[in-house]
This record gives structure tokens, C-alpha cells and sequence, in this order.
């Protein structure tokens, strides 16, 4: 059996290693590493697959949220509503532009923010939401969406673990994860269901006006060379990037289809097991498992991570302290309105998942995870 590993980019590499090698030597024999023709390429390219009008790369995720940011004039001390639960760039980009986090708890079985928090959350000063799309499904878009539009709040989809996740709205109407706000954004982190070999990010909208806006932000507010008409960041996608992404966008599907194969064995190992609840997948979104996150009810996650440790299966714990909790992103908050947060906290714990495992891999993770809960 192969080693086991969170995420076997090696083997996932080897599969495309010609192409992907041709490209990048390509992009070396032509010299144009900044803004080269594949990064136009690849943009055009992921602005049909999405079927949205504009894509804005840029060099990574964060700085995707960021410039999102930069671009909906909001003021110092605008607030921004998001969710407790999730990676700390959420947050990050939003202290760094002096606006202020208010953060709220999120839906138990999903993981993705509460509908019914956002709604108590809102104040005067309320400008944005951030719905974060978070392990590889949509948080609830539809209802996301009509509560801005009753609040005149713009919405910034972090879409760094979904991409290729779909939503369908009970009007029928399916649209993927990052296209359906006023803007998105995601990641091409290496781990990512989409992800290049360095760093990546993409920004997502159908506002033309704003799309202009973000493509002069991320390349130092230049809309004509050396003439600076507002104030904006260098983050660029680098063409390698761009030129290893073309190759792996075409394969997007048949990986997230991968990762959804995988994630039914977990499914069917664990089923009706007592103290294991498996990912529950939401009607209105396609999943596609960025990762795959078990809650543990019996109180021995810890005790079951370090098990797996010793029988050479990595498991991680995304995410052991609530943002709000964070030294760096302090509130003051009541524990008891963040009741699904903090049981998240001692319970999840994520399992391998990747496009590359097999059966006797799943096989052997899963019998380790139920010879542990059998003690």
C-alpha cells in the first residue's frame, strides 16, 4: 500500500507530468513571466468554465479577499459579518483595512455560517458579508443573498475551499460557488481541488464596473503604465502559475468527482456508527470535499487523531480555536451564541482526502477509525 497522506499532490502531478512540464517550459522559453499570455488565457479560460464575466488572478487567496475589499469603498469601521468558524485569512484581510469583524456562529451540520446569526448581527454599520464556502460545499447562498438585498449589504463569496461546487436555487437556477454575489474569491493553493505550485488567487465578479476597478488594485491601482489613478497592491499571478493551472483546469471535474468517490466510502464505513457523524451534504450545493470532516461525539477526538498518528494515518483538526477567540482577532462575545462553533471545536476532526487515494487506502483508514471507536 502506498503511504498514506492529507493530500498526494506527487501522484496527482505524475498523472499530468508531461503536459504540465511542456507548459512550464513553454513559459520559460518565452520569457514573459508577468502577465504573459497564459495568465490571459487561463483567465478567459476559467471565465467560461464559471460562466461568469470576469476573472481577476491575482497571487493568492488572501490577497483575493483583500483587493475584494479595496474595491466596495468601504469605510474604517464599516462592519463585516462572517463566520467564527473558518481559516483566520477571513478575518486577516478584514482588520488590515481597519474595518471590524463581527463575527457569528455557523450551522452544525454543515459548517457554513448561519443564516438566522447574520440576520441578528446586523447594524447600522453593517456593509459586507463574508458566507465562506467552507471544506468544499456553498453555505446558503439563496437566503445569504435576500437578507443583503433586504440590507443593501454587498457579499464577498470566499470560495477558497469550493471551487467547482455548485448552487441550485429553488427557482432551478444553478450557478457555481463564487459567481453568485457581488463578488468572489478564491485559492490555488498547491492542497486546493484547483491548485497550481506556489501561491494563487482569482476574483470572481459580473460587475464591469467593479471588475475594472480590481484589475487596476492589483496591479499597484495602474489602469496606464505609471500613471496611479488609486491606491493598490502588487499581486499578480505568475505565468508558470498560470500556464500549470490550464493544464489542471480541464481535469477540475473528474477530480472534485474523484473526491466525492472517496468521500461515499467514508460514508458507507461509517454509517451507523453512534459516535460518528459524517459530512451531511446540503440539497442546495453540490460538495466536493475539499475535505472530508467527521464530528466525533463520544469526547475522544484528540484520543482518535493520536491513534491515527500511530497507525501512520494523518488526520488534521481545521479548526481547534474559534477566531473570536484568537489572541490576533479578540471579541468579546457570549458562549452562548456561538453553541455550534464551539462543539465543532472538540469534535471535527478531517480525514485524508485527495484525488488520488484508492480503495485499499480508504479501506485500511477506515477499518483504523472504527477499530478505535469499537474500544
Amino acid at each position: 500500500m502506498k503511504k498514506i497522506q492529507m493530500v498526494d499532490l506527487q501522484s496527482q502531478y505524475y498523472k499530468i507530468k508531461n503536459d504540465v512540464d511542456n507548459a512550464v517550459l513553454n513559459v520559460m522559453d518565452s520569457a514573459a513571466f508577468i502577465n504573459g499570455p497564459e495568465v490571459k488565457s487561463f483567465q478567459n479560460e476559467m471565465e467560461t468554465y464559471l460562466d461568469v464575466k470576469h476573472v481577476i488572478p491575482c497571487a493568492n487567496g488572501t490577497d483575493a479577499l483583500q483587493i475584494a475589499l479595496m474595491g466596495l469603498d468601504l469605510q474604517e469601521g464599516d462592519e463585516v459579518i462572517t463566520a467564527d468558524f473558518t481559516f483566520a485569512a477571513t478575518v486577516e484581510v478584514i482588520h488590515l483595512l481597519k474595518l471590524k469583524s463581527v463575527l457569528v456562529d455557523v450551522d452544525y451540520d454543515t459548517f457554513t455560517i448561519s443564516t438566522d446569526q447574520i440576520r441578528k448581527a446586523i447594524t447600522p454599520k453593517t456593509k459586507a458579508i463574508i458566507p465562506v464556502h467552507i471544506f468544499g460545499q456553498c453555505a446558503n447562498m439563496e437566503e445569504i443573498l435576500k437578507i443583503a438585498e433586504e440590507h443593501n449589504l454587498f457579499v464577498i463569496e470566499d470560495n477558497a475551499q469550493a471551487i467547482g461546487s455548485q448552487f441550485t436555487f429553488s427557482d432551478g437556477n444553478i450557478r457555481f460557488a463564487g459567481t453568485m454575489s457581488t463578488v468572489g474569491t478564491t485559492s490555488f493553493f498547491p492542497s486546493k481541488n484547483l491548485g497550481c505550485y506556489g501561491d494563487g488567487g482569482a476574483i470572481f465578479t459580473n460587475n464591469d464596473e467593479l471588475a475594472h476597478r480590481l484589475r487596476g488594485i492589483v496591479n499597484h491601482g495602474m489602469y496606464e503604465r505609471y500613471y496611479h489613478d488609486e491606491v493598490g497592491v502588487n499581486s499578480r499571478l505568475d505565468s508558470i502559475q498560470a500556464a500549470i493551472l490550464r493544464k489542471k483546469l480541464p481535469n477540475l471535474d473528474s477530480y472534485n468527482d474523484a473526491r466525492r468517490k472517496a468521500a461515499d466510502y467514508y460514508d458507507e464505513a461509517f454509517a451507523g456508527n453512534e459516535n460518528i457523524l459524517t459530512p451531511k451534504r446540503a440539497e442546495y450545493s453540490t460538495h466536493v470535499f475539499h475535505q472530508y470532516t467527521l464530528r466525533i461525539l463520544n469526547g475522544k477526538r484528540n484520543e482518535l487523531q493520536k491513534f491515527l498518528t500511530e497507525k501512520e494515518v494523518p488526520a488534521m483538526i481545521y479548526y481547534p480555536v474559534a477566531l473570536r477567540k484568537q489572541k490576533a482577532y479578540f471579541q468579546e462575545s457570549n458562549d452562548a451564541d456561538f453553541v455550534n462553533t464551539d462543539k465543532l471545536l472538540d469534535q471535527v476532526i478531517s480525514l485524508p482526502m485527495h484525488t488520488e487515494l484508492d480503495e485499499e487506502q480508504l479501506k485500511y483508514i477506515t477499518d483504523a477509525v472504527l477499530e478505535f471507536m469499537a474500544k
